[in-house]
C-alpha cells in the first residue's frame, strides 16, 4: 500500500515527456559533488548535453575542484532547469538526476564519437576540448526527480527517461 504522505506521483507520459524535454533543451546544469578534501557538498555550473544514446555528459578540467571530487567519489547530482522567464521560479519545471560519473579516456573506442557529439552541441568547446587537462565524463543516471511545478513531483527511473540503468 502506498504512503499517503508520499509527495511523489506515479510517473506518467506527461512527466516522461517533460523530463525528456528538459534533457534535450538544457545546455548547462548545476552539478553537486562531495568535496574530497573537506567532505562538504560542492555545487557548480557545468556545460551539459546528452550523448546520442541520451546519457548525460559533460566536459571537465583537472583545474576544477569538482573534477577532483568526481575522481574521489563518482556519485553526483545534476539539476537541470529551463530558463524560468517571468513569475516564481519554483513553479517552473526542473529535473534532478542522481548520477554516477565515468571519465572517458581519450584512447577508449567511444571517445571520438562522444567528442563529436559534445562539439555538435557546444562548438566553442573546440577551443579547449583537446587540452590535456580536459576530460569527457558520462553521467549514468540511477534515479531522477522531476518537479513539474507546484504539486507535480515525480520519481523517475532511468527507463522513464529512455535510458539504460547504471
Amino acid at each position: 500500500m502506498s504512503d499517503p504522505r508520499d509527495p511523489f506521483r506515479p510517473a506518467d507520459d506527461e512527466a516522461r515527456a517533460l523530463a525528456a524535454r528538459l534533457l534535450a533543451v538544457c545546455d548547462h546544469a548545476a552539478l553537486g559533488v562531495i568535496d574530497a578534501a573537506t567532505g562538504a557538498p560542492f555545487v557548480t555550473r557545468i556545460a551539459f548535453c546528452p550523448a546520442d544514446d541520451g546519457t548525460p555528459m559533460t566536459l571537465v578540467s583537472d583545474l576544477a575542484p569538482h573534477t577532483a571530487a568526481l575522481h574521489a567519489n563518482p556519485a553526483a547530482s545534476l539539476l537541470l532547469a529551463s530558463d524560468p522567464g517571468k513569475g516564481d521560479p519554483l513553479t517552473h519545471p526542473r529535473l534532478t538526476l542522481q548520477v554516477r560519473a565515468r571519465f572517458v579516456g581519450r584512447t577508449e573506442p567511444g571517445h571520438p564519437a562522444l567528442r563529436a557529439q559534445f562539439l555538435a552541441r557546444r562548438p566553442k568547446a573546440g577551443l579547449y576540448i583537446d587540452f590535456g587537462d580536459f576530460h569527457l565524463v558520462r553521467l549514468a543516471v540511477h534515479e531522477a526527480h522531476l518537479n513539474g511545478g507546484f504539486g507535480k513531483a515525480y520519481r523517475l527511473a532511468p527507463s522513464d527517461l529512455g535510458l539504460a540503468g547504471p
